[in-house]
């Protein structure tokens, strides 16, 4: 069990990373906060599934169940990086993804932020870091464009 501080702060940290209604998105339900032999909060779980890691940079980065929370909080584009048919299996399987195999991209990610991997169709593929800006993504053909963390199997 969590103490309610603890969960608005958490809540407070997600709508500054991601915007407003992401902490409510995130952590809505049972929460409880793993902490590190400090008292850190380490990882979030809601319902009993993992849904954040607290980094020590005072970012989250998501979980596939996190970035499904937060895909139906924000709407498109935001925090989105999109990908065809070709790149779908191996993102799924937590391959990273190429700047090559980008179709669209948020126009505000920076290098750095944590984004949504989805299929054209609007499915979430993975979730992971942006290693290049939104416009770099767009006009590169080469390089990594998304270092995946956690990919979506279903």
């Amino acid at each position: 069990m969590s103490d309610e501080r603890d969960v608005d702060a958490l809540r407070t940290v997600a709508d500054y990373q991601f915007g407003r209604g992401a902490g409510e998105a995130l952590f809505d339900g049972e929460v409880e906060i793993q902490r590190t032999g400090s008292g850190r909060p380490q990882q979030v779980l809601v319902d009993g599934e993992r849904v954040v890691s607290y980094g020590t940079d005072g970012r989250v980065t998501l979980s596939a169940v996190g970035g499904k929370r937060l895909q139906t909080a924000l709407s498109p584009p935001a925090y989105r990086v999109i990908v065809g048919d070709d790149s779908e299996p191996f993102v799924r399987d937590e391959k990273n993804v190429f700047a090559k195999f980008v179709r669209e991209v948020d126009p505000a990610i920076r290098p750095g932020d944590e984004v949504l991997v989805e299929h054209y169709d609007g499915d979430l593929l993975a979730v992971g870091r942006a290693e290049l800006s939104a416009a770099a993504m767009a006009d590169f053909e080469t390089g990594m464009a998304v270092a995946v963390r956690d990919g979506n199997p279903e």
